[in-house]
């Protein structure tokens, strides 16, 4: 069958910087399903033809040397560009006119991607149902949503409320780029597809998980919006909850979507809530130097740029096993890894060895920038009696030169145009993440809030970060990329 993405919001950065070009090189590769489509729409007057060359432009900025002008002739043929504002619903029985035309009125699946600020995903929702155009008769029909997914958890339930009066929960794809990326999809292969790690996978072997988000960028032009949302809005309820959860999850009875979002959902709810003293003893908040003199930061603002919390998942395989996360920016490098910290070995036979080398083994899997598995292990130094050394083994997806390799983007349009959610959150996978993101907001911005620590731009963030950890005797995994 035919295939329409539709996206709200063509004029903007997000469709001409990463939507884009994201199909443009899957038609390339020949990847994208035959018969696809796409429409924009927003409130600018362009024509097809001036849409297109606008496109054209963009997308061989972003693409660079990708870019063919053959195909991406034969891949415009299927561009198409319709002026609408969504607050008017005369513009979307326009739409429905228009889709219909370019349909040649015969059955086609549609994907309505919202690509627009969030305050307009409800409206956006609301308007397709008035206009038929959630109707699945003739065809699929399915919403991609862009996070942020609501503010809070009553905004949260109030948006997957509005969408629910028009699309089934199978129809709603909330899109989060990162579960898009290799490692993080390799991470189940990693542990489901074979028999040396998953047995390793528990409380039994593992002393503690580590999964940072680090950025060394400063909040910049985005300061006014970072301001009122703050790292744990920004990064914890959607990026860092959900390696914690593809870490953490059991192995589903199958791989498709249900089963995959079933196991997901497990782990956040069996997550220890955090009360009293917890807010304090259980998190490090922070501030980079300088941070209150950016434009459209407010005075004496108390928003957190960094964020270190301590969770616990009460199961039979995570009992005991502390889950250290943390982001922040203004850090040293970009870098986000996930560190699995191994125990030490129950009796140690070589002393010498391991005074002098005082690291446990440790699978560190690096999601970005560059995409890897590295095992850490202890081997002998040559020549050197029994000392010591740290040795690691090194997997490697490596985009830069693998042509055949995909971007998160790229991947997760194909699965929605093929209906395939696995890589998508479910509602009561978001809710859950509020529930227990939104106390610890309430904490941190209570009177009796922990102290707000400073920070040097450039560094690992706030030194008590380094001493809460060591009052669990652990130590952070400072290390920029250890896969370049």
């Amino acid at each position: 069958m035919a295939r329409t993405m539709v996206i709200f919001g063509a004029s903007g950065d997000l469709t001409s910087r990463k939507l884009i070009p994201a199909l443009y090189l899957q038609f390339q590769r020949g990847k994208l399903p035959k018969t696809t489509r796409v429409v924009g729409v927003s409130r600018s007057e362009f024509s097809d033809e001036e849409w297109r060359k606008q496109l054209a432009e963009t997308t061989q900025k972003y693409v660079g040397e990708s870019f063919e002008t053959e195909s991406w002739n034969q891949f415009a043929e299927g561009v198409y560009y319709v002026p609408g504002d969504i607050n008017a619903e005369a513009d979307f029985r326009k739409l429905a006119k228009r889709l219909n035309e370019i349909e040649q009125d015969q059955p086609s699946d549609r994907v309505y991607y919202v690509a627009t600020m969030p305050q307009l995903y409800e409206t956006a929702a609301a308007q397709l149902g008035k206009a038929g155009l959630a109707d699945d008769s003739q065809g699929a029909r399915r919403i991609v949503i862009e996070k942020p997914f609501g503010t809070d958890l009553a905004t949260a339930k109030a948006l997957n409320q509005s969408i629910a009066r028009v699309f089934r929960e199978d129809q709603v794809y909330r899109i989060d780029h990162y579960l898009g990326k290799e490692t993080v999809q390799n991470l189940m292969v990693l542990r489901f597809g074979n028999a040396i790690f998953e047995p390793l996978w528990n409380r039994n072997y593992i002393d503690h998980v580590q999964i940072t988000v680090a950025e060394e960028v400063l909040v910049g032009r985005r300061a006014d919006y970072y301001d009122r949302s703050g790292i744990m809005r920004d990064m914890f309820q959607n990026h860092i909850f959900q390696l914690m959860m593809i870490t953490a999850m059991e192995g589903p009875v199958k791989f498709n979507a249900g089963s995959v979002r079933d196991e997901k959902v497990k782990v956040l709810s069996a997550v220890r809530p955090l009360r009293g003293a917890d807010f304090a003893d259980r998190g490090v908040r922070g501030q980079y130097e300088g941070y209150c003199e950016e434009k459209g930061v407010a005075a004496g603002s108390q928003t957190e740029t960094f964020a270190a919390l301590k969770l616990n998942i009460d199961n039979w395989r995570w009992k005991g096993v502390p889950f250290y996360l943390r982001s922040g920016k203004a850090l040293s490098c970009r870098t986000t890894q996930i560190v699995l910290n191994f125990r030490e070995p129950p009796h140690l036979l070589f002393e010498n060895g391991r005074h002098s080398l005082p690291q446990a083994n440790r699978i560190v899997i690096q999601i970005q920038p560059a995409e890897g598995i590295q095992v850490h292990f202890q081997s002998k130094v040559p020549d050197q009696g029994m000392k010591l050394r740290q040795s690691s083994l090194d997997f490697r997806f490596d985009p830069g030169h693998d042509k055949s390799q995909t971007d998160a983007y790229q991947r997760l349009l194909l699965d929605v145009l093929q209906g395939d959610a696995s890589l998508f959150a479910r509602s009561d996978e978001v809710e859950l993440a509020w529930q227990i993101i939104d106390p610890i907001i309430a904490a941190w911005r209570s009177p009796a809030a922990p102290v707000m620590h400073t920070y040097p731009v450039a560094g690992w963030g706030p030194e008590a970060s380094a001493e809460w950890m060591a009052k669990d005797n652990r130590t952070w995994f400072d290390v920029c990329p250890v896969i370049n």
